[in-house]
């Protein structure tokens, strides 16, 4: 039988999310790159910075480079843009200056795997002409459903969090971003099997801390 799902959240209706979803009042304009698989993945987290963020759009696809959404945000001389990626040329977001002008300024945050975000990047050229800003790569993830071997390594939830707790300089503002993204992950684990989480998931969340 096919799992009834939410409308609004994308997942399962007994893991629906929706009720724990607090709506933030913030004029930051997100936008997130989703990778195909991403869109119905149980886990997944860029839905949470979409329903609770009013200026968050989510963009499917692989490569960008001829999306005409994304291009109508970067050949905005309006706007300046700013991409969430670790790439050569990044600068920490803790060193970003933003000049005081009249332009907006948007981000955007890549969806997926590591592995997929760096295909990813690496097809879609127009992001490769716009400013890459990281964070600090010792930041530990509170995904202990995830199993993952790269350091540092946020879900897109805790990025966005992240990114938005230091260019609004307010980091409780967004607290409810983790309140339910902590709601989400303590469902999945009381619906694990026993002994499921502690043998296969808690294990390698110590490893990377």
């Amino acid at each position: 039988m096919k799992r009834k799902i939410c409308l609004s959240c994308d997942k399962a209706i007994k893991a629906c999310i929706c009720q724990s979803i607090k709506k933030i009042d913030s004029d930051i304009e997100l936008i997130i790159l989703q990778h195909p698989s991403e869109v119905k993945n149980a886990i997944g987290t860029a839905r949470i910075l979409n329903l609770s963020l009013s200026n968050c759009r989510i963009i499917v696809g692989e490569d960008f480079t001829d999306n005409t959404e994304l291009n109508h945000y970067l050949n905005d001389n309006d706007r300046n843009c700013f991409l969430l990626y670790p790439s050569e040329n990044s600068i920490n977001v803790a060193e970003l200056t933003i000049a005081t002008s009249n332009q907006r300024s948007t981000y955007i945050i890549i969806d997926g795997t590591w592995r997929k975000a760096f295909k990813m990047y690496q097809s879609s050229t127009n992001l490769h002409v716009i400013q890459a800003i990281r964070y600090d790569s010792s930041l530990v993830s509170r995904y202990t459903i995830r199993q993952t071997s790269v350091s540092g390594g946020l879900s897109t939830v805790e990025a966005g969090h992240m990114l938005l707790s230091m260019i609004d300089n307010d980091e409780a503002k967004y607290q409810p971003l983790l309140d339910t993204f902590e709601y989400m992950i303590n469902f999945q684990i009381k619906a694990m099997p026993t002994g499921v989480f502690k043998n296969n998931y808690q294990q390698t969340h110590k490893k990377t801390k």
